[in-house]
């Protein structure tokens, strides 16, 4: 690969993984229901793998070219984070990111966190247009390794940096937050009022342009 290239994109990735969004959210609220933020970080991690292996398939370019296929999983993903942040808020006044009070999950309850952190980032169909739109500007075709194993070193690049801001935000979040219950719940708030924030967003972009027609 380009060394130049890909030094470029390790940057433009970490900025884009330093910037707060919903999987920020879900990292700091799983956090703080858990014994362990593994789970929901590996959730997380684990649907931009799945963007990876669709991009390096050829689908996300086929799907980010059918407005309409993308606007059905814009809606899905919008009701998705809907019901996640309204479940967030409901558990908002219990947060507490103690030690002593996290409860003790099952491995049942640790499957379906990281499904929820699959779902929150396999789902937002701007994962999906970020590799479409990104990735493909740090590819070289004059590099010895073919186009589709490049996209997907440059993806797994990516997923691998997102773990490690993920796993940095819950460590620092519940290291700053301990002996603060009060800020913990006003964080596990906030964290649910920007996932029905940016699940209203995603509806309306869909949603208005059909009144409005």
């Amino acid at each position: 690969m380009n060394a130049q290239l890909f030094f470029a994109f390790i940057v433009v990735a970490v900025a884009l993984a330093c910037t707060p969004g919903v999987d920020w959210a879900y990292s700091i609220t799983a956090g703080l229901r858990q014994r362990s933020f593994v789970p929901a970080v590996a959730g997380l991690c684990g649907g931009y793998v799945l963007h990876t292996l669709l991009m390096v398939a050829g689908l996300a370019a086929l799907l980010a070219g059918m407005p309409g296929v993308l606007g059905w999983i814009t809606v899905a993903g919008a009701g998705y984070l809907l019901w996640l942040g309204v479940s967030t808020l409901r558990s908002w006044r219990g947060a507490s990111f103690t030690a002593a009070d996290a409860v003790g999950s099952p491995s049942a309850n640790q499957f379906r966190t990281f499904l929820q952190g699959m779902g929150t980032s396999g789902i937002n169909p701007k994962g999906l247009l970020f590799y479409v739109a990104l990735v493909p500007q740090f590819v070289s075709p004059d590099a010895s390794l073919p186009v589709p194993v490049q996209s997907g070193l440059l993806g797994l690049t990516f997923v691998l940096l997102a773990g490690i801001v993920y796993t940095c935000v819950a460590l620092l979040a519940r290291k700053l937050l301990q002996s603060r219950p009060g800020a913990a719940r006003k964080v596990t708030l906030a964290s649910g009022v920007i996932m029905v924030v940016l699940g209203v967003v995603l509806l309306s972009e869909q949603l208005v342009p059909l009144f409005i027609s």
